[in-house]
């Protein structure tokens, strides 16, 4: 990866340039010639403009352009998806920003024709530049970390690496703790090397060192995988596109490549392929939108419903674990009677706070509709392993070791268990299911699962009907 002076130097370069040849190309002769001939962008074009005035437009569209990048021309690792959705944000402000601009003030205007032609150019070129530039030059070195909270680890590791070790991050209390005195130096400036590697700092410090040293790969050593702080790692890794290492001793707590054989393998921290993730991601978004304003009415109905039921609140929040175990609230029609509301006794002790409205909506699923905004805004996608509670978190992974790799997909509505009726009470075949779907995920197997759903709640609906 470049970094300092020299990505700066390409980044404001190569956004320069590009927009300069854009504006050039759009003013051309030739594409003039060709948008007269289209029925709506033809009544805009005018002649190409020629010597000065064609001057005046690059200039002012490289100025605005390259202003709008600038929050990306500082060097820092990232994901080619956030890069290119990065990129292309910053395009859509600038053409915004030039547009405003001939708004307010014809003198500066640039011509209709030439923004719109130009947008798509941009955003296509752009986003492919900043990703080419990412790239590291043939013959650098893979630039490497350990991150750990063991040091006997930490020292073990060190030599499995064939890697360009920098250092390392271990926080100061593990060498306290530690059961192995390992080899460590004192430095002259108080810090501490291990196995001829300088300490970077604590694990606090992992996404500033990161961004930094410029990082492609991070090494874990941490004695239990069942810590935030080896998750927490795994997230930062993930967030700037550096690959991760892992002692084989823990493969059966991540997704790993099946082919990595030795000490070492390798995380598979982001399983999705990138053309796959950008349609999961988009069907996300449609599915998402398309459901709220098709289910409108019934929602609304839902809500009247609700409240002339008992006068309670209308929607029910639940704290949910997330990708890396972060959490999210997850939202649904309440079905329940509010706490502390007074309960008639029933026979069937389970369900005496379910209220009249509640059951039915828990019959049809269509409790679950506000779950849609979860997925609109990105917590949760359509397909994926079920979003579980997160005091119950704890319970399953004491039951199943592997629990967590259900961590590294995104939760969704529905998913492989969940259209085969697998249950949290029954963890061992719910796990089974979510990992099977990990490993067969893709956009096909998605909408083969949704079709499947959507045919179960058909029935479910209809069986309450009937009834």
């Amino acid at each position: 990866m470049l970094s300092g002076w020299q990505y700066r130097l390409r980044s404001v370069g190569g956004v320069a340039v590009i927009t300069a040849l854009a504006v050039t190309v759009a003013n051309s002769v030739v594409v003039h010639a060709l948008l007269t001939r289209l029925p709506v962008v033809g009544g805009l074009a005018a002649d190409a403009p020629m010597g000065a005035e064609l001057v005046f437009e690059v200039t002012t569209t490289v100025v605005i352009v390259t202003a709008a990048f600038l929050p990306l021309y500082k060097p820092r690792p990232r994901r080619i998806l956030d890069t290119v959705a990065l990129t292309q944000k910053r395009v859509m402000v600038a053409m915004l920003t030039l547009a405003a601009i001939g708004y307010f003030d014809y003198t500066y205007r640039l011509p209709r024709t030439t923004l719109i032609v130009i947008t798509p150019m941009l955003l296509v070129l752009l986003p492919a530049w900043f990703v080419w530039i990412r790239r590291r030059p043939n013959g650098d070195a893979e630039r490497a970390i350990i991150v750990g909270d063991d040091p006997a680890e930490i020292e073990g590791l060190a030599s499995e690496v064939g890697l360009s070790l920098i250092g390392y991050l271990c926080p100061t209390s593990a060498f306290r703790n530690s059961d192995r005195e390992p080899s460590m130096v004192p430095v002259a400036d108080g810090g501490l090397q291990l196995a001829g590697l300088d300490r970077l700092g604590g694990l606090s410090r992992i996404e500033d060192v990161l961004v930094e040293y410029d990082v492609d790969t991070a090494v874990l050593a941490f004695e239990y995988t069942d810590r935030a702080e080896f998750f927490g790692t795994l997230d930062a890794c993930y967030e700037h596109g550096v690959d991760v290492l892992v002692h084989r001793e823990h493969a059966d707590r991540v997704l790993t490549a099946e082919s990595d054989v030795g000490t070492l393998v390798s995380v598979d921290i982001e399983p999705w392929d990138i053309q796959d993730h950008m349609l999961k991601r988009g069907f996300d978004v449609v599915f998402s939108l398309v459901g709220l304003v098709v289910l409108s009415p019934i929602i609304c109905a839902i809500v009247i419903a609700v409240k002339l039921d008992d006068g309670g609140s209308i929607l029910y929040s639940q704290e949910r674990t997330a990708v890396f175990g972060e959490t999210f609230e997850v939202y649904k029609f309440r079905s329940m009677v509010s706490e502390g509301a007074a309960v008639e006794p029933v026979a069937d002790e389970a369900n005496d706070r379910i209220t009249r409205v509640g059951r039915v909506l828990r019959q049809t699923h269509l409790d679950e509709i506000p779950q849609l905004w979860s997925i609109l805004v990105g917590d949760m996608s359509v397909v994926g392993p079920r979003a579980v509670w997160t005091e119950e978190e704890s319970l399953l992974e004491a039951q199943e070791r592997s629990w967590r790799k259900r961590w590294f997909v995104k939760p969704g509505l529905t998913g492989l268990a969940q259209v085969n009726g697998a249950k949290s009470t029954d963890p061992e075949e719910k796990l089974r299911y979510d990992l099977q779907y990990v490993k067969q995920q893709s956009f096909t197997f998605d909408l083969k699962l949704v079709v499947r759903q959507i045919w179960k709640v058909g029935l479910d609906v209809v069986a309450t009907i009937r009834n």
